[in-house]
């Protein structure tokens, strides 16, 4: 195994993406499709990936899990907004993002992401950073789902340090969320960026950790919900909520911008998109119905320990 900080990070996520992809195509009963990539010579962004995708299974409608590692002349806005020391440095960038949304609205949406970027200033030492976390999407409101999901995080986080999940979880809630319509994005998780405390050792160890945790985390939730019977009533409610997801995903996730902004595939990018969605003007739920409570009980910053 090398001993490379790159290297060994780039190791430890392709078998990531591997184990989660094999286990949500044993779940789903459908495989992923691989798409491997690499950016053309002269782009501003060079580097390469491999993007896994499910689309129209059983369980999961869409499912997408990407690897990238690229590499840049200098490191876009979004990146440096926290370092402004490192504005037009070198940059190294690789990660696992994932996005999978289910078919069953009763099962929620998930994100996970993890990733390390290495800077490279000229005249000085490479710096190195970690980012990541995971947050849960549901569209309608369980609660022993959520508390579940978040012992989870907080499990995996504990080796580090009592302050990391609470620290965690506050700016997950900070971060997924809707600011221009004051809602959060689901009943958050944890997220972490710029995170360079530990050094690289503990930086490595506790993204591991957070990867590691996923599939526990999520998949119990799948198996609890995925046969559920639902109609029409909720797949239209679904269907709305998704569209918040798009907002989101368009108007303030950073990996986004960060993606788009430095030259990105936008195919792989916007992989997190849901395949269908609806829009309409100031609907809202009735009082008293399951929509209202997933607003008012699980789309609020709350302890779910």
């Amino acid at each position: 195994m090398s001993t490379d900080p790159v290297n060994l990070m780039r190791e430890y996520l392709l078998g990531l993406q591997q184990r989660i992809t094999s286990a949500i195509a044993e779940i789903d009963g459908h495989s992923f499709q691989s798409d491997a990539w690499e950016k053309a010579p002269g782009e501003p962004l060079q580097g390469s990936g491999v993007t896994q995708i499910l689309e129209g299974g059983e369980v999961f409608e869409r499912a997408g899990c990407g690897f990238s590692h690229v590499s840049g002349a200098r490191l876009p806005p979004s990146a440096t907004q926290h370092r402004p020391e490192l504005a037009g440095a070198p940059f190294e960038a690789l990660g696992v993002s994932l996005v999978f949304h289910p078919r069953n609205p009763y099962v929620p949406t998930v994100h996970m992401n993890v990733r390390m970027i290495t800077a490279r200033p000229h005249g000085a030492e490479a710096v190195s950073w970690f980012g990541g976390g995971m947050d849960l999407t549901p569209y309608y409101g369980f609660e022993e789902d959520a508390v579940h999901f978040h012992r989870i995080c907080a499990q995996a986080l504990a080796p580090f340090g009592a302050d990391k999940y609470p620290r965690f979880k506050a700016w997950c809630d900070d971060y997924f969320c809707l600011r221009h319509r004051g809602e959060q994005r689901g009943v958050g998780g944890i997220f972490y960026d710029d995170f360079s405390e530990l050094g690289f050792d503990g930086g490595f160890a506790l993204t591991r950790a957070v990867g590691d945790a996923f599939l526990h985390a999520y998949l119990p939730i799948v198996r609890r919900r995925m046969d559920m019977p639902w109609g029409e009533r909720e797949r239209q409610h679904q269907l709305l909520r998704r569209g918040r997801y798009v907002e989101f995903n368009l108007v303030w996730d950073r990996g986004t911008h960060f993606g788009l902004q430095s030259g990105g595939r936008a195919e792989s990018i916007l992989m997190s998109m849901p395949p269908l969605v609806r829009w309409a003007y100031d609907e809202r739920p009735v009082p008293g119905t399951p929509e209202h409570r997933l607003l008012t009980e699980f789309l609020v910053r709350r302890d779910w320990l």
